[in-house]
């Protein structure tokens, strides 16, 4: 089985998500308790997307997080950077417009959308600031972005437990449902080392977004941080 390391060498990490495409939803409701899906609601009431707006969905792995988007009538761009990914989600969706895409390299031109959204995928990038740049240069001016990701819960006990959790529990639960449970491993240690909230926040202000503010989720298991590039 492939498990990508902690310097996230882009083609270790796209072979190990190209592993887990087929039950990558499967698993990650079974070991979120099936959070999952309420942190997907929360990811779409706020970017708000409207009828006849542009969205870009970055790692959109096999479409899931792209579906509510397309409920609220935008035209919408699942893009992702494993092949298996994109395979699986083209079995499923055949209508969508999947887009093979590197988030530190995007094949979009300057100002293409109205809002940019990542949900899960961030911390897989070998550098968060290129790719928070070029979130930045694809949104349109007034544009927004949403970034969804695993962060620090707040209160110190239950921080405690979680990570014991991520540490001890998940590994098991992963071989039991998933068909790569050693890129679990790998998914747990980048949690565990991600960014808090404001030096995530404080990141996305360094690439130029404006009005930065963040929302916990889950007593802080995530987060979702929204930006505004400026007019």
């Amino acid at each position: 089985m492939t498990r990508a390391s902690l310097d996230k060498q882009p083609h270790e990490v796209a072979t190990m998500f190209d592993d887990v495409a087929a039950k990558y939803d499967l698993t990650n409701d079974v070991l979120s308790l099936g959070q999952t899906r309420l942190w997907r609601r929360a990811v779409a009431r706020s970017v708000a997307a409207r009828p006849g707006e542009r969205v870009l969905d970055l790692a959109a792995g096999t479409g899931t997080s792209s579906l509510p988007f397309v409920d609220d009538g935008a035209f919408t761009v699942p893009c992702d950077f494993s092949q298996g990914m994109l395979a699986e989600g083209k079995r499923r969706h055949a209508w969508m417009p999947f887009v093979a895409g590197d988030a530190t390299r995007l094949p979009f031109a300057d100002d293409s959308f109205d809002a940019v959204t990542l949900s899960f995928g961030l911390r897989n990038v070998q550098d968060t600031d290129a790719a928070l740049a070029e979130l930045y240069r694809v949104t349109k001016p007034r544009g927004r972005v949403l970034i969804c990701e695993f962060s620090h819960p707040t209160w110190a006990p239950f921080r405690t437990v979680y990570t014991g959790y991520l540490m001890r529990a998940l590994p098991p639960v992963a071989r039991a449902v998933s068909s790569s449970p050693d890129a679990y491993v790998y998914l747990a240690e980048s949690i565990r080392d991600w960014p808090d909230q404001p030096a995530l926040a404080a990141r996305l202000q360094d690439a130029g977004w404006v009005r930065v503010a963040w929302r916990n989720l889950t007593g802080g298991i995530v987060a979702l941080h929204r930006g505004f590039k400026p007019a």
